[in-house]
């Protein structure tokens, strides 16, 4: 008979990146990351007091974790900066890509990933290449740089450059593309009534453009009826992550899940569940991001699921092989995070308030020439 695929318990945590509750080290989140052994974690704005207080929590979470861990933030600019408490506010991409400066660009994610390793972050899930069109305005605003994919794509590139320098991984987010999203995923699952000709030569595009220099690409709780024919999220869908991004486009660095516990998916599947069709549809990294009983109820549902469906398991393994490949290849994550200096935050902080005013001013004068943004 044939073997199943090694995907025991103790291993199948390397499909998840898990987020938790509060500031410090506890007894139960030891307990959590000992039992799991998740291949990453994310941290929130709940999660982050002080650069000490979270440098020693990031390293604390590592020693419970025999493998590197992706120590990961959603940490964009803007409106979604988790760190501007202990460094100041960083300018949003909108406002860096109206300045039309490349160097700009670059100097944004350079920033971003220095500031996400003096606390011991080695993973940013941005730059977003959602292209900025009137249909979701309302929900991405400032996050999203432009309607043109082409534009998305110059600043993308240059703010993943800039990460890459400071040795931080980047992942372009949310594919396939929320643009003609009117509702907000974290709280309801929005349909995109767009043709697949249309979609593949607009918000396709970015992916398709930054295939090799992408570390990871996120999936977004989207759905998209003239395409799949169904009601499905994207992030649930073998269509969209298999069919599409890793065989049409030919991704082959790791795909992500948006939190699988945002209201765009769970009026599809709850968190258990909807991890397991995740990994069904061809990803690699489940995000469960705030409750311990929904992360515990993924990893029971990945591992229950691999026992009893060989085809499952030989799934899981395949995506367990690309993790533990990336996490060897990757000098990012192995590289240990140093010694958080007070002067070097405090550094930071002056150097993130001379980009901000630089953008500032470089905006300022664009708007006075008439230059349009």
């Amino acid at each position: 008979m044939e073997a199943l695929p090694k995907t025991k318990s103790n291993t199948i945590g390397q499909l998840l990146v898990i987020g938790f509750e509060g500031t410090e080290m506890s007894p139960r989140l030891a307990s959590l990351l000992d039992d799991l052994q998740p291949a990453g974690v994310i941290l929130f704005g709940r999660n982050i007091v002080s650069a000490e207080q979270t440098h020693a929590l990031l390293k604390a979470c590592q020693q419970h974790v025999r493998t590197p861990l992706f120590t990961a933030v959603d940490l964009e600019g803007g409106r979604v900066d988790r760190f501007r408490e202990i460094f100041g506010h960083a300018p949003s991409a909108a406002n860096v890509f109206a300045t039309g400066d490349r160097k700009l660009f670059h100097h944004h994610g350079r920033l971003i990933g220095l500031c996400c390793r003096a606390l011991g972050f080695n993973t940013d899930f941005a730059p977003v290449v959602d292209l900025a069109l009137p249909a979701s305005e309302k929900v991405m605003s400032s996050r999203a740089v432009s309607a043109d994919p082409k534009k998305v794509v110059v600043y993308a590139r240059e703010f993943l450059a800039g990460l890459a320098s400071a040795g931080v991984i980047g992942c372009t987010k949310h594919f396939p593309g929320l643009g003609e999203a009117d509702l907000d995923t974290h709280s309801d699952l929005p349909s995109v009534h767009k043709s697949w000709k249309n979609l593949w030569a607009d918000d396709i595009y970015p992916y398709r453009a930054l295939r090799r220099v992408a570390p990871l690409v996120l999936v977004g709780h989207a759905n998209y009826p003239s395409v799949t024919k169904d009601a499905l999220p994207a992030s649930l869908s073998h269509h969209w992550i298999t069919k599409i991004l890793r065989k049409k486009i030919g991704y082959g660095g790791l795909i992500v899940s948006d939190d699988l516990e945002m209201g765009g998916v769970v009026k599809a599947a709850p968190p258990g569940e909807a991890a397991v069709e995740f990994i069904r549809a061809g990803g690699d990294l489940a995000l469960v991001c705030h409750l311990e009983e929904n992360v515990r109820a993924a990893h029971e549902g990945l591992a229950h699921e691999a026992e009893k469906d060989r085809r499952f398991a030989r799934r899981a393994a395949e995506s367990l092989s690309r993790v533990a490949a990336f996490k060897k290849k990757s000098s990012d994550l192995k590289r240990k995070s140093p010694t958080l200096k007070p002067e070097k935050v405090s550094q930071l902080s002056r150097t993130l308030w001379e980009f901000s005013e630089q953008v500032r001013l470089s905006d300022q004068r664009r708007t006075d020439f008439g230059v349009k943004r």
